[in-house]
């Protein structure tokens, strides 16, 4: 324990922190010195990642576009699958997400025995959080008919989220590999694969949606369709990524093991708080849309325009967060501290600029963004209005996406639930309602709404980098939190077999 004098430690676990004593000394003189090199390491991660954001991102946006050219009808039901299907795919690929900073923190200590027992794992609970998946979007139909959606829509939004359960399955294998992938330090093959992903969506939406080539016309359900063949080819093509020579050193496939219950539990303590905190905020902005409806839908196709704006910006800071989550992770594994706090310091540095250059973009070119969603004049000018919104807390939301990726590097994630479920839920909302609907004066309608919203993710940034800076100063936090710490329950077990292996 933390409180433990060193001479009451074992003479393996007194060695380790040792080790980690002297290469914080080491590198407190590096870290000064050592900013560029870092910054382009960070750079080289980022950078493939943004293009994998944004290229996902991209397939929504393609099954938008063209199921609105179909019928408005097809638009409604494919926007209310949607509604659905991403918070469900958000909070169960967090579940997996504990796998990358695990992955990292294994691979900068170079154990690499142990990220072939995550991954197996991994997989295991990937395939139970698919199952899980496929049974809750072929029971949604109570939830609709509960929310009085209209039936018309209703009739695209079911086959649309029966067709994408199909492929859940995949999806979530796909996510454990990939972060394994992440995990050791290569995110190009997460670039190339949604580049792919995208460019075959495209065509198979054309073709579903309108019955070409002999298939029948499906409308907004065919891009459900096409959404499921697109996840198994993504699970194929990481599957190749992930059967080359080097990552042949983590053994992920040398055995066949059995869900271990001592080894999943670790990964859900880290990805159950991931997959609630994504939830958390994707929650607000969901169910905020919801509330936005009985104001007319001139109001809500305003807010959904604003929205997948700065939602296309944000691609950028989450990939640096996420590119935080790797190379922090990597170097607590490695028992340089220090240096994951310069890491941190950077990435947060890193938001800031792309923040401001994002804030700029849509203040400067705001008509021209709005002018490509809509042509209608109330819903052009609302828009607009709304953009400037975005402007101002887009800062705010690029510093807690980089923010709670780096914590998650540190394997820190409770907190962090905790501060998004205050900022989110105890303050936007409210401050949200209250002044959207006047509870305390004259209604604000939408505007009130967005005050809430710009609440909740300015105290979520304040609460996140107070978190990261605090943390990042404590080693003995970042050692407890850390999975080679000597109180992981895997060191334990490698101390005990030590033991008995000694001659008495």
């Amino acid at each position: 324990m933390i409180g433990c004098s060193d001479r009451s430690r074992p003479v393996t676990t007194r060695f380790f922190l040792n080790k980690k004593v002297n290469r914080l000394t080491e590198t407190s003189t590096e870290a000064a010195t050592g900013i560029t090199p870092e910054a382009g390491k960070l750079f080289r991660l980022a950078l493939p990642l943004m293009g994998a954001q944004v290229a996902q991102m991209g397939m929504g946006v393609a099954d938008a576009v063209m199921a609105g050219r179909y019928s408005s009808i097809d638009l409604a039901g494919v926007a209310l699958g949607g509604s659905i299907f991403w918070p469900t795919l958000m909070l169960l690929m967090g579940l997996i997400n504990a796998v990358t900073p695990t992955v990292s923190q294994l691979h900068g200590a170079k154990n690499y025995t142990e990220i072939g027992d995550t991954v197996r794992q991994g997989l295991w609970l990937a395939l139970g959080g698919g199952l899980t998946g496929v049974w809750i979007l072929n029971n949604i139909t109570p939830i609709y008919l509960w929310l009085d959606v209209d039936p018309v829509a209703l009739a695209v939004s079911i086959p649309y989220l029966r067709f994408c359960s199909f492929g859940l399955p995949a999806l979530m294998g796909f996510f454990c590999l990939r972060f394994l992938v992440e995990g050791m330090g290569y995110t190009k093959p997460a670039l190339y694969i949604a580049i792919s992903a995208l460019l075959l969506k495209i065509p198979l939406n054309y073709i579903l949606i309108h019955g070409k080539f002999g298939l029948p016309e499906m409308g907004g359900a065919g891009c459900g369709l096409a959404q499921a063949i697109v996840m198994w080819l993504q699970l194929l093509l990481i599957l190749i990524v992930v059967t080359r020579r080097r990552f042949h050193i983590t053994g992920w496939r040398s055995q066949f093991s059995l869900p271990r219950w001592h080894l999943i539990k670790p990964l859900l303590i880290i990805g159950i708080p991931i997959g609630t905190t994504i939830f958390a905020e994707l929650g607000l902005f969901s169910f905020t849309t919801l509330l936005l409806g009985r104001f007319g839908t001139e109001v809500v196709a305003a807010h959904n325009i604003a929205m997948s704006i700065t939602a296309v910006m944000f691609m950028l800071p989450l990939a640096l967060g996420m590119a935080a989550t790797i190379r922090i992770g990597h170097r607590v594994g490695a028992g340089e501290i220090v240096d994951a706090r310069t890491s941190a310091g950077i990435v947060i540095g890193f938001s800031l600029i792309v923040a401001v250059m994002g804030s700029l973009s849509m203040y400067f070119f705001r008509t021209h963004l709005v002018g490509l969603y809509t042509t209608e004049t109330a819903v052009y000018e609302l828009a607009i209005i709304l953009l400037l919104f975005a402007v101002f807390f887009f800062l705010f939301d690029a510093i807690q996406a980089t923010a709670v990726g780096a914590l998650r590097g540190y394997k820190d994630t409770r907190i962090p639930l905790l501060i998004a479920l205050f900022s989110y839920w105890l303050v936007g909302l409210p401050i949200g309602a209250t002044l959207g609907f006047g509870w305390l004066g004259e209604p604000m309608g939408v505007y009130g709404f967005w005050v809430g919203l710009a609440s909740g993710v300015c105290s979520a940034a304040l609460l996140l980098g107070e978190r990261l800076r605090r943390l990042s100063a404590n080693v003995h936090l970042v050692q407890r939190l850390s999975s080679t710490g000597e109180h992981h329950p895997r060191r334990k077990i490698a101390q005990r077999e030590g033991d008995r292996r000694k001659p008495s």
